[in-house]
């Protein structure tokens, strides 16, 4: 029977234990505290897009499956931030994608265990059936495969399928993202403030942007930057103190450029804000079309901020500095 989590803000060990005893509800507490840091993390690595999130999402699951070998429940996040730095790694290892011949033999033999069996082993597992079974079948497959079948690499699992390595990417990047999304939906239901605090960043970064694009680039971050905040900018220049960060952002409202948030992930020393950036009709190529904008908060204080810009498509304009 899943162990009770205490009222209140539980430990990291009681999301721990409960997550063991199979309360998946902690396995997604766990990976809502710790998402802006492992997103960060992956954005460092890999740059602002889909790379990065997929690396995250990985790690989420990895902890829903894996969570049973932590030995040091109070090192879950520094476990994590590994688990995210090497699917960033395989990431920038991995060769251009292939595509195999569809006739491929669809069937492989393998000494691996069964995935049903692993799935029963699993202390989550009646929650993992169900959100497998939410699944399309061919994403439930591919997920199956990469997870719990012995089969991690993409090109192993396109010719046990038969089917392009494009392919496999595809299917595995929606099953990633739904699963994934199922997890965060369980730390709704449990005791902690992430979700709540989540919600109330998100309102304040879309009120923020919306004043500076009316113009009023003064109230960017009112009241919560430090005096000396340090801005690096996606072009690798620093500046400090909020004054810059408002000058440029107003500058971007000069231009015509306006912002729209996209999604916000918040914790309580760390933000990121995930931004579009509407050019105007007359200078389409001003910007790149989006923007993953990272403050990071000691004391409550905003201290550091660092933007990275989404790489635009080829036959975009120049880069903007």
């Amino acid at each position: 029977m899943p162990t009770r989590l205490p009222s209140g803000a539980p430990s990291e060990a009681d999301l721990v234990a409960a997550a063991r005893a199979g309360d998946t509800s902690a396995v997604g507490l766990l990976f809502a505290r710790h998402r802006p840091a492992l997103l960060a993390v992956a954005t460092s690595l890999l740059g602002h897009g889909p790379d990065a999130e997929d690396a995250v999402q990985d790690a989420g699951l990895t902890a829903l499956l894996r969570i049973g070998t932590l030995r040091d429940p109070g090192a879950v996040g520094p476990w994590l931030k590994e688990i995210v730095r090497n699917a960033c790694r395989a990431r920038l290892r991995a060769p251009a994608p292939l595509v195999l011949d569809d006739r491929v033999a669809a069937d492989l033999p393998s000494s691996e265990p069964d995935p049903a069996d692993l799935l029963d082993a699993l202390a989550g597992r009646d929650w993992l059936w169900a959100a497998l079974g939410e699944l399309p079948p061919d994403q439930r497959v591919a997920f199956v495969l990469r997870y719990l079948g012995g089969l991690p690499a993409y090109r192993d699992i396109a010719t046990t399928l038969g089917v392009p390595v494009g392919t496999v990417r595809s299917r595995l990047a929606a099953a990633r993202a739904r699963m994934a999304g199922a997890l965060l939906a369980t730390a709704e239901t449990a005791h902690d403030d992430v979700a709540a605090l989540t919600r109330a960043r998100r309102r304040e970064a879309v009120a923020a942007l919306a004043d500076a694009d009316r113009g009023d680039a003064r109230s960017m971050l009112a009241g919560r930057c430090s005096p000396a905040v340090e801005s690096t900018w996606a072009s690798g220049r620093t500046t400090t103190g909020p004054g810059h960060l408002r000058q440029i952002m107003a500058q971007d409202v000069d231009d015509g450029v306006r912002h729209r948030i996209a999604d916000v992930v918040a914790g309580h020393d760390l933000e990121l804000w995930e931004m579009e950036l509407i050019n105007p009709p007359e200078d389409p190529g001003h910007c790149p079309p989006g923007a993953l904008w990272v403050l990071r908060l000691e004391g409550g204080e905003v201290r550091r901020t660092h933007l990275f810009h989404r790489p635009r498509r080829a036959s975009a304009g120049p880069a903007a500095a």
